[in-house]
């Protein structure tokens, strides 16, 4: 008898998971997370970042001296926080708790302790470190804003399929209205460890894997990883994590509206001289509709809408790591995006690279092999 089964039931990707290879989740985790709070900087200058973040779509919501809230137009707690410093650094990102009894029994697992946060957001939180030494903040009952009016979707037509007659369209030129924050991408020396990490402590779960061409034997390098939320479905990736030769942020991404939304943002922002990295293409791990700028500080921040959706009964899909394969449509990824045009950045990753392969990690030799044929490819 013929099986019939189709072999990649279960999947949403051409290629799942060969015996011995990790599954992308655990079967006990401590707890499983809800979302993606908020994400925390330090900046010197607060008034050009809130300049920034209303060209981009926020609303401030707290201004002082010291520190700069911003939030979406949805429900919920401000999506970042800015305080004063020195410099500019990611702090590290919060996630959303599904219960006050998740925090507890997340700071007795960890020998950790839970403190109250600042009136300014209420609730609680415990403070945990990552393998690569990012402060990771699992926080539970935060006060709530009410949602703000939204930029409304446009009407389309669809081929023969009319819905607007009579009508035109005609999207302004302004601020695309950030709706939410959707996911945070970090680089780590120690991937696998903070991966499986992330996936212990919080319950995370995988999308989607990627290793370098050729070298799947060797391990994944990268994986996109989104909340369990059971039946109901999450964002494809809550948080990606990626191998390389320093421990930093790579960017944040925010939901708008629509194509439209995204695309007369973009033209506001290019109007008002800001720096566009990578864009406008839909990617292929999340489908999303992308367009990647970098604030006035240098961090990368996307705009993105029409992201995929996955409920806890898909397992991950396994694919080669290549520039070309960043995007389904779109311009050619830049040297901006892949962290190669020659400048300050460059020269710091340069120099974490050489760093990096005198220190007992996971980027060593083969592994910076692997990127080079990743970024010729």
């Amino acid at each position: 008898m013929v099986d019939q089964r189709d072999p990649h039931a279960g999947l949403h990707s051409e290629h799942g998971a060969l015996a011995g290879e990790h599954p992308g989740r655990v079967r006990n985790p401590v707890i499983k997370v809800h979302d993606l709070a908020w994400l925390e900087f330090e900046k010197p200058d607060l008034e050009r970042a809130a300049v920034f973040a209303r060209a981009f779509g926020f609303t401030p919501v707290l201004s002082t001296a010291h520190e700069l809230h911003l939030r979406g137009t949805d429900p919920g707690a401000p999506c970042v926080l800015i305080r004063k410093g020195a410099r500019s650094r990611f702090l590290g990102p919060a996630f959303l708790a599904a219960a006050r009894a998740d925090v507890l029994r997340l700071a007795e697992a960890t020998g950790r302790r839970v403190a109250k946060l600042p009136d300014t957001l209420g609730g609680v939180v415990v403070d945990l470190p990552d393998p690569a030494g990012l402060r990771v903040r699992v926080v539970s009952d935060p006060h709530e804003l009410p949602a703000l009016p939204p930029q409304e979707p446009h009407t389309l037509n669809f081929g023969h399929e009319v819905r607007r007659a009579n009508a035109a369209q005609r999207p302004p030129r302004a601020p695309a209205r950030v709706q939410r924050l959707g996911h945070v991408v970090l680089q780590t020396t120690k991937y696998r460890q903070t991966l499986d990490w992330y996936l212990e402590h919080l319950g995370l779960i995988v999308s989607d894997f990627l290793y370098h061409p050729g070298r799947r034997d060797h391990g994944p390098v990268m994986s996109f990883v989104r909340c369990d939320r059971g039946s109901t479905p999450a964002d494809h990736h809550t948080l990606a994590l990626t191998l390389g030769p320093a421990n930093r942020y790579l960017h944040s991404a925010y939901q708008v509206a629509d194509l439209d939304a995204l695309a007369a943002g973009g033209e506001y922002l290019r109007d008002h001289g800001y720096h566009h990295s990578w864009g406008i293409g839909r990617h292929i791990q999340g489908s999303q509709i992308f367009d990647y700028w970098r604030d006035p500080d240098g961090f990368m921040v996307e705009h993105y809408s029409d992201g995929d959706m996955f409920d806890n009964t898909l397992e991950p899909g396994w694919a080669p790591m290549t520039a070309s394969g960043l995007a389904q449509w779109g311009p050619p990824a830049t040297a901006d995006f892949l962290g190669l045009k020659p400048g300050r950045e460059s020269l710091r990753e340069l120099r974490a690279l050489f760093a990096a392969l005198r220190e007992d990690n996971e980027f060593d030799s083969r592994r910076f092999l692997g990127l080079l044929k990743v970024a010729r490819s």
